[in-house]
């Protein structure tokens, strides 16, 4: 099956990805969406005006918080991590997404 160029995002998928990349480390914006890039095979591709006001949104509901660091090709950069309330909604969050998508999964397959 061809994977059509541009996939448009369920509400909510895109700060379920951002919780989800950020739970394993602190990154900064262009490292998040390449990280949800790689890992899925190029399928969903997060473009900067889409990212960075859900970073800004997920910023002003708590569930992460921003400090300036130096890159790794040694840059300034703004480094997204969870907050507890963020960790608290990403489990929310993840469970809602496997219950839709087993709900998903079974009208395909019957």
């Amino acid at each position: 099956m061809r994977v059509p160029a541009a996939i448009d995002l369920p509400q909510g998928t895109l700060h379920l990805l951002i919780l989800r990349t950020i739970a394993l480390e602190p990154m900064h914006g262009w490292a998040i969406a390449q990280r949800i890039q790689q890992v899925t095979n190029d399928v969903v591709q997060i473009p900067q005006g889409s990212l960075y006001p859900a970073l800004h949104r997920l910023e002003r509901r708590g569930w992460i918080i921003a400090s300036w660091d130096v890159s790794e090709n040694n840059r300034r950069a703004k480094y997204y991590r969870l907050t507890a309330a963020g960790k608290k909604r990403l489990e929310r969050e993840t469970g809602v997404w496997q219950v839709l998508a087993d709900a998903v999964a079974r009208v395909l397959t019957c």
